[in-house]
């Protein structure tokens, strides 16, 4: 699939570093506005987009050529609105604005569940992963908690009183520990599924040729 788009031509670059549609004033009076509809477009982006670039060159005294615009994003759509965008677009957790045409947006859609389906199967993986380390740093915190108590119960400067509250405070201790390896151990056996579920769908996806 990589391979399938490498050839995007390198007008999908321009204003690749803008993050909004902020413009300065050299921007916008010189700006090649069918190029940027062309980029807009190719990145899926929705007509009210030129909005903000109204905005910002109305304060240099510049009207954007809405109809170079159009034309650009038009264009850029076409680039967009591929089965192989639309897969990638979803297995990144990107959103995706109904900006295709009709004719095209139903391939597109179905390679968007795809790959958001993938996106999703991913995060399940990584989300145990999260789980099963932040149970395995609180058993460690609780094994260090008991190891503390168990040095103060020694002591000879405890007192009887003292030791008391230790013993209960490791029989605590204990029980946590216990149920913190068997939430570990569930976690672990969660992760496994998940990871054979994302595995299954990734042989699924790569043998639609994705």
């Amino acid at each position: 699939m990589n391979c399938r788009w490498a050839g995007i031509t390198v007008a999908l670059l321009v204003l690749a570093l803008s993050g909004c549609a902020s413009m300065s004033g050299d921007e916008c009076v010189t700006g090649d506005w069918a190029a940027i509809g062309f980029e807009d477009g190719s990145r899926g982006y929705t007509s009210d987009r030129i909005s903000g670039y109204r905005k910002a060159c109305a304060k240099h005294g510049v009207t954007p050529d809405f109809q170079a615009y159009l034309r650009g994003r038009d264009q850029g759509l076409v680039e967009f609105c591929q089965p192989g965008r639309g897969f990638s677009l979803g297995a990144n957790g990107g959103q995706y604005n109904g900006v295709c045409a009709a004719d095209r947006e139903p391939e597109f859609l179905d390679a968007y569940r795809a790959g958001s389906e993938l996106y999703r199967l991913r995060a399940n993986v990584s989300q145990a992963n999260s789980a099963i380390y932040a149970k395995q740093k609180q058993l460690e915190f609780t094994k260090d908690e008991m190891r503390a108590k168990e040095v103060a119960l020694i002591s000879d400067e405890t007192t009887t009183e003292e030791r008391v509250v230790l013993i209960a405070d490791l029989v605590d201790l204990s029980e946590r520990t216990g149920e913190l390896e068997s939430e570990i151990e569930m976690l672990i056996a969660d992760r496994a599924r998940h990871e054979q579920e994302l595995e299954y769908y990734q042989q699924t996806v790569a043998m639609q040729g994705y």
